[in-house]
């Protein structure tokens, strides 16, 4: 009996799915970690404890940075959207916002993606994918534009929600370039490399945002979210994520992301007891249909 082999694109397409699981608990994390932890520190730790067990392997792999200038362009922008620039923003932003907010914010990274590749490709999308695009980021502009006091438990601003999608903007910034830098190096050298550098740029933070009362009352809960979003988040989603995207394509893998607010909503309603409100359902609704119309087209 002669198995078919699973199309590469479909594979990745399943790979991209996973991560958007895993990646959709990370609101969910981090709000855990910066309730006890200085947000900054958080942000600090995920990519330095990451490089704890990233440099290892980059040894023992003998994994080498890249000789052409396009690839070691590639993996410094990789490297600061989404080990610096994206876990800043994100975590300060988390910590002013709810994760309902932060996660359906982060639904819209696949339009962020794909928009940022198009622009990097010099390549105009269709009509249909403009339209998609401009629902969902119709629905962000209306998440932020909801205040506090609308019941959805978790004390979202506009500040928060603001500094969330910029963040946001950074890691699409960081998955393209990270895929391009991927196709020539593997999504494994770019991944770890990616975390190496990126804790040289944050580790002298740590000093001035961690004091050693901080790491004494921080309970569990908040080191288990900082654990999660060091080794699930950083280590295995980017490696797996860049790996989807350099086989599947940048812009059809990135919009596989559509599940990942839809997780975070769950998990925040489930374990931080956050509510819906009519303004985040009409949000919602927008920006997942907003993704899966560009998705279509």
């Amino acid at each position: 009996m002669v198995e078919r082999a699973v199309p590469a694109a479909s594979l990745a397409t399943g790979v991209a799915l996973v991560v958007a699981v895993l990646w959709g608990a990370s609101p969910l994390a981090t709000k855990l970690a910066v309730i006890e932890i200085d947000p900054v520190a958080v942000a600090a730790l995920r990519t330095v404890l990451s490089a704890l067990v990233a440099l290892p392997l980059v040894i023992a792999g003998r994994l080498r940075l890249p000789r052409a200038t396009a690839a070691r362009s590639y993996l410094a922008v990789s490297s600061l959207g989404g080990f610096v620039v994206f876990p800043l923003l994100f975590s300060v932003g988390t910590g002013r916002t709810s994760v309902g907010h932060a996660a359906l914010i982060l639904g819209t990274l696949p339009v962020l993606t794909g928009l940022i590749a198009a622009l990097l490709e010099r390549r105009i999308p269709g009509g249909q994918w403009w339209a998609g695009c401009a629902l969902a980021l119709a629905g962000t502009a209306a998440l932020v534009g909801a205040r506090v006091g609308l019941g959805d438990g978790g004390g979202a601003t506009a500040t928060g929600d603001l500094l969330v999608l910029a963040g946001a903007v950074a890691a699409a910034a960081g998955y393209v370039t990270g895929a391009r830098a991927a196709r020539e190096l593997g999504s494994w050298t770019v991944t770890l490399w990616g975390i190496v550098i990126g804790s040289l740029v944050l580790l002298p933070l740590l000093p001035f945002v961690l004091s050693p009362t901080a790491l004494g009352t921080a309970g569990p809960r908040a080191w288990g979210g900082v654990l999660y979003l060091a080794i699930i988040t950083s280590i295995v989603g980017y490696a797996a994520w860049y790996w989807a995207l350099g086989r599947g394509g940048i812009g059809r893998t990135g919009l596989t992301q559509f599940l990942q607010p839809l997780v975070g909503l769950v998990l925040a309603m489930v374990i931080l007891g956050e509510t819906l409100t009519w303004p985040m359902i009409v949000a919602a609704m927008a920006i997942l249909g907003g993704v899966a119309w560009a998705r279509r087209a």
